[in-house]
C-alpha cells in the first residue's frame, strides 16, 4: 500500500488532513470570483504551491481495486486505480504559480477553435489503447459552447466518474452546508438507550466517544440506572451489499458504521471490511459508554428506538461540501453511496440502491442535464450497470463552473489535481506541461477507463471535458492515453 503524499508541516489541518482553501478560491463564488490556475507551456510555467493549496483536502491515491479480480473478466465491477507514490510528486521549484481570474482571461482572446481540437484530439482518441468504444466531449465552461464531440450521446459505463453526478445531485438537493446527524436517544422510562445511525460513513471513534460522554452526562443528570443498548439502522432500506458483492472497495451500505467499516487503520483505498459495520459500531459505542460510567445490561441489540424517546446526544458530520471533496479526491465509494442515499431521503425515496437511482436521476433532470440513456445504478461507479454519456459529465462540470449553481462548486474543488493530489497525484510528472492545469475524476474497471474534469488552456480559459473508453486491455496504457488527451487541452489550439 503506497504511502500518502507528505504535506508541508505549516499547512493548517482539519479532521482528515485538509488544508484550508485560500481566499482566492471560495465556495459559492461565481465564475468572476473563482480563481483558476493558469499557465503557459511555452514559457515553461507550472503550478507550484498555489495550486496545491487550492487542491482540496484529500491528497492521496486511489488504490488498485479488483487486484484479486483483474485476471477474471466478469460482469461484476470494481475500481482499478493506482495509489500515489511514496512521498508524492514535487512541485517544480523553477517557476512560480500563475493565478488568473477567469473573467480576465476569457475576455482577452477569442474562443478555442473547434476545428483545431478536431485535428489534435481525433488521432489521440483513435489509439488502440482506448479499446473498442471511445466517446469525448469538450466544452468551453465560460461560454457553454461545445468545442468537440465524439459520441456525445452514447451511453457508456463511467466507472468512478459517475461520482461527479452523485455528488452534484447531493449538493443540489441538500446544499453544501448540510451535515449528517448521528444521535443517541433515551426511552421515556430511561431504561433503553439507542444509537441511531443517520448515514454518516465517516463517523469515527472520537465521535462515538463524544456521543457516549454526552449520553452518560444526561443519564447521570436524570438519575437513570443501568440501561439496555440498541442500535437503529432503519434510515436505510434494501440490500446492504453492493452488487459487486463482498469487496475491499466498499463496506456493506449501512446507516450506521464507524470508519467506513474498515478493519485496519487506513482511511482511503481498499481495506478489509466488516461484514456487520453497524453491529461493530454499536459494540464500540457500548465500550465507550462503559468507560464513561454507563452500565449497559447486555450486548447491543438491533432495533428501533422506543416510541417517545428523546435525543440526549448528537454528532454532526463534516459539511456536505467536505464529504463531496473527500469522495471525489480519494474516489471514496462509501461516501459516494452515502451521498446518494442522502439525496434519496431528501426526495422522499427509500434510502436504497433503487431509491437513490430515482432520486439522483430526478435531481440531475431538474438541473436541465442531458439524461438520455443514463442509468445511475449506484452512487460509486462500482456497478457496471451504470451508464452515462460524455455529454452529461461535461455539461455537469460546466454547470458547476457557471454562475447559476454556486452550490455545485465543491464538485470542482474536489477534483484531483494533475501531479498534485488524489488519484491524479502520480499520473503527471512535474515536468509535464499539464501538471496543475488539469483537475479530473478518474474511473477504472476491468476493461473500462475514463477521465472527466476541467483543464486550463494556454490562454487561461477553463474547458470542461469527458473522455470515456471501454474494451481497454491495459489500464496503464489507457490511463496514459487519457492523460495525453487532457494534456492536449492545456496547450491551446488556433
Amino acid at each position: 500500500m503506497a504511502e500518502p503524499v507528505q504535506r508541508p508541516t505549516d499547512e493548517p489541518l482539519t479532521r482528515w488532513g485538509k488544508w484550508k482553501a485560500p481566499k482566492y478560491l471560495k465556495r459559492g463564488s461565481g465564475p468572476h470570483d473563482l480563481r483558476l490556475v493558469a499557465g503557459s507551456a511555452v514559457l515553461g510555467l507550472v503550478v507550484a504551491a498555489g495550486a496545491a493549496l487550492a487542491a482540496g483536502p484529500w491528497d492521496s491515491g486511489q488504490r488498485k481495486a479488483e487486484r484479486d479480480r483483474v485476471a477474471v473478466r466478469q460482469s461484476a465491477g470494481g475500481a482499478h486505480h493506482e495509489g500515489t507514490a511514496p512521498g508524492g510528486p514535487k512541485p517544480a521549484p523553477s517557476a512560480p504559480a500563475v493565478l488568473k481570474a477567469l473573467d480576465a482571461a476569457s475576455g482577452s482572446t477569442s474562443p478555442v477553435g473547434a476545428s483545431g481540437l478536431e485535428a489534435v484530439l481525433t488521432p489521440l482518441l483513435d489509439t488502440p489503447a482506448l479499446g473498442s468504444v471511445r466517446t469525448a466531449v469538450v466544452i468551453d465552461a465560460t461560454t457553454g459552447k461545445q468545442l468537440y464531440a465524439r459520441g456525445a450521446a452514447t451511453p457508456m459505463t463511467p466507472a468512478s466518474t459517475v461520482k461527479i453526478a452523485t455528488t452534484a445531485a447531493a449538493l443540489s438537493a441538500l446544499g453544501p452546508t448540510h451535515r449528517i446527524a448521528t444521535t443517541v436517544t433515551l426511552s421515556p422510562d430511561s431504561r433503553t438507550l439507542t444509537l441511531v445511525g443517520g448515514g454518516d460513513p465517516t463517523l469515527d471513534k472520537g465521535a462515538l466517544r463524544s456521543l457516549a460522554a454526552d449520553a452518560a452526562r444526561s443519564l447521570r443528570d436524570g438519575g437513570a440506572g443501568p440501561v439496555r443498548l440498541r442500535y437503529d439502522t432503519s434510515r436505510y432500506s434494501g440490500p446492504a451489499l453492493h452488487p459487486i458483492g463482498p469487496n475491499e472497495n466498499i463496506a456493506p451500505v449501512s446507516a450506521l458504521m464507524a470508519d467506513e467499516g474498515r478493519l485496519d487503520t487506513s482511511d482511503k483505498g481498499p481495506a478489509p471490511r466488516a461484514s456487520d459495520p453497524a453491529g461493530d459500531a454499536a459494540r464500540l459505542f457500548a465500550g465507550l459508554l462503559g468507560q464513561a460510567g454507563v452500565d449497559t445490561r447486555s450486548v447491543p441489540a438491533s432495533g428501533r428506538a422506543p416510541a417517545g424517546s428523546r435525543t440526549v446526544a448528537t454528532h454532526l458530520s463534516e459539511p456536505l461540501s467536505d464529504l463531496v471533496e473527500r469522495a471525489l479526491t480519494n474516489s471514496d465509494n462509501d461516501i459516494a453511496e452515502a451521498l446518494a442515499r442522502q439525496t434519496a431521503l431528501k426526495a422522499g425515496e427509500p434510502a436504497s440502491f433503487a431509491g437513490s437511482r430515482r432520486a439522483v436521476t430526478a435531481r440531475l433532470k431538474a438541473l436541465g442535464l442531458p439524461l438520455t440513456g443514463a442509468r445511475l445504478s449506484d452512487g460509486s461507479g462500482l456497478d457496471r450497470a451504470d451508464k452515462v454519456t460524455a455529454g452529461l459529465l461535461a455539461r455537469l462540470l460546466a454547470l458547476a463552473a457557471g454562475p447559476d449553481h454556486p452550490e455545485l462548486r465543491p464538485v470542482l474543488t474536489g477534483l484531483p489535481i494533475a501531479g498534485f493530489s488524489g488519484t491524479l497525484g502520480d499520473r503527471y510528472a512535474a515536468t509535464s506541461p499539464a501538471t496543475g492545469l488539469i483537475r479530473a475524476k478518474t474511473g477504472t474497471l476491468t476493461g473500462v477507463n475514463s477521465l472527466s474534469g476541467t483543464a486550463v488552456d494556454a490562454r487561461g480559459r477553463l474547458l470542461a471535458f469527458a473522455f470515456l473508453a471501454s474494451g481497454t486491455t491495459s489500464p496503464d496504457e489507457a490511463e496514459a492515453s487519457l492523460d495525453a488527451l487532457a494534456t492536449t487541452l492545456t496547450k491551446g489550439t488556433r
